[in-house]
């Protein structure tokens, strides 16, 4: 049962979305649309009555949106509300060139995973949160949590950034993306992208077009979600020239020596997708070997989860599965 409320001021509509999974416990979705030069985001809520919210950032992959994960960040609220010790607000954020901020101005280039870090501290600064606790980024996403662990343990962010107590990496190798690896689905999918007019005639069109091609309808549908109405025909709601740059950027980046030597008080999970084409069997053995080694969240612990029945889009193809790893394992900040 749902029940929708909508309140309307002079500086943004905002829209509260209310799921009751019992007479006492719930988790509430808060919509906003911003004005200055930050991050375009969403927000979901566990609604209670505990005395601290901690905050965690949801990082969508390459040519999605904050809103393709709010399904599952609801699911997530949802179980949170009665196992954690503190209420939680989940930032869906829609990272630049995607989404909502594809349309904002002074995210300028270079559109790389560094400055894609960046943004997510300005926001976090101009909206006045506390530093996240969790940052969950799937694919491109990954990496760009990743590198925002980095860059606030260096400093980068000024003395009063710290560092996430968590990360959740989806199914994003944490090394570069070898050339011999340059023939996997993302790749085609971008290809194909690009060999496409700039208006699509209709979004009918592009499913059964990428359908041809050989995608998966449900990978063909998810990507036809990324379109909007433009007079006559239809465009993208990304920036596709900016987002093969923040996919460069993602091929050609590593943070092996972040793994080896991470943040102390920090844990970063990796959720590898067992049917994903994203890797091979020296990076999960490196991987696995220094999560072996990096046990200790006092010193910086590193762990591996493999998601059965997924491939690579993780909300989309096993998302029961996903919560049934990430829910358990989520950070609590009183233990």
């Amino acid at each position: 049962m749902a029940r929708t409320r909508i309140i309307t001021n002079r500086f943004e509509s905002r829209f509260l979305i209310r799921f009751l999974e019992s007479p006492t416990l719930f988790a509430s979705c808060f919509t906003s649309s911003r004005s200055l030069q930050t991050l375009a985001y969403e927000e979901v809520r566990t609604s209670g009555d505990r005395e601290s919210e901690s905050t965690a950032l949801i990082l969508h992959g390459l040519l999605g949106s904050g809103r393709n994960w709010r399904s599952f960040s609801r699911s997530l609220a949802s179980s949170l509300s009665v196992s954690s010790a503190s209420d939680w607000k989940m930032i869906l954020v829609d990272l630049r060139n995607h989404g909502r901020s594809a349309e904002v101005e002074g995210l300028n280039p270079p559109h790389d995973l560094v400055n894609s870090a960046k943004d997510l501290a300005d926001l976090v600064k101009a909206s006045g949160w506390n530093w996240p606790d969790v940052v969950i980024g799937h694919s491109l996403g990954g990496k760009v949590a990743l590198q925002f662990m980095e860059s606030c343990a260096r400093g980068d962010f000024g003395e009063s950034a710290s560092p996430p107590k968590q990360l959740w990496v989806l199914d994003s190798v944490p090394g570069e993306v070898k050339a011999e690896k340059g023939d996997g689905e993302v790749e085609k999918v971008l290809k194909t992208l690009q060999s496409l007019p700039s208006s699509i005639p209709s979004r009918k069109w592009l499913v059964d077009r990428m359908v041809e091609l050989g995608f998966s309808r449900s990978l063909s549908e998810w990507i036809g979600s990324n379109l909007k109405r433009s007079g006559d025909s239809e465009t993208w709601t990304f920036n596709l020239d900016g987002a093969v740059q923040m996919f460069n950027s993602y091929r050609e980046t590593s943070y092996w020596s972040l793994l080896e030597n991470p943040p102390k008080e920090t844990e970063i999970n990796f959720v590898i997708a067992e049917k994903s084409d994203r890797w091979d069997n020296d990076t999960t053995k490196r991987l696995e070997t220094i999560a072996n080694q990096r046990q200790n969240v006092a010193e910086g612990k590193v762990a591996t989860h493999l998601l059965r029945n997924s491939g690579h889009w993780v909300h989309t193809d096993n998302p029961k599965g996903l919560l049934e790893i990430v829910s358990p394992n989520f950070f609590s900040p009183h233990e």
